[in-house]
């Protein structure tokens, strides 16, 4: 008797395990809350180099802003699908705590100083924003 309830105990646990081989419905614990400022860059002279390497000093400097915490300056990536646009020259990520954070960002002496000095350069500039949750 205690070696057939062994064998059964066995293939209960067996069966349970396979049951929780599948993938784990988890939340991602990397996804963090904050406002997202993201603004692609199309030059007006997109084959000149000096144009690109100016406006990437500018890029960098902006990224100096101290209410800034995490901060991204891109170029289109080797990926082409029809939903992707690699039109642009170059694009920023800021992440800013909140709100808050950002409108001092836009009104920050350096952001306005990087877009009396750059702003010559582009031809179009597009502004998304996201607020996480």
């Amino acid at each position: 008797m205690k070696k057939h309830i062994l064998w059964i105990a066995l293939l209960i646990a067996a069966v349970s395990a396979n049951a929780q081989n599948k993938p784990a419905q988890k939340p991602m614990s990397n996804i963090k809350k904050g406002f997202v400022h993201t603004v692609y860059f199309w030059l007006k002279e997109p084959n000149n180099q000096t144009a690109k390497d100016s406006l990437y000093q500018g890029l960098q400097l902006l990224s100096s802003i101290k209410e800034i915490r995490e901060g991204y300056i891109g170029t289109p990536a080797e990926t082409r699908r029809p939903v992707i646009d690699h039109t642009y020259a170059y694009s920023i990520t800021f992440v800013f705590k909140n709100k808050a954070d950002q409108d001092i960002y836009q009104e920050h002496p350096t952001h306005k100083k990087f877009i009396e000095l750059y702003s010559h350069l582009w031809e179009r500039v597009q502004v998304y924003d996201a607020v996480g949750l």
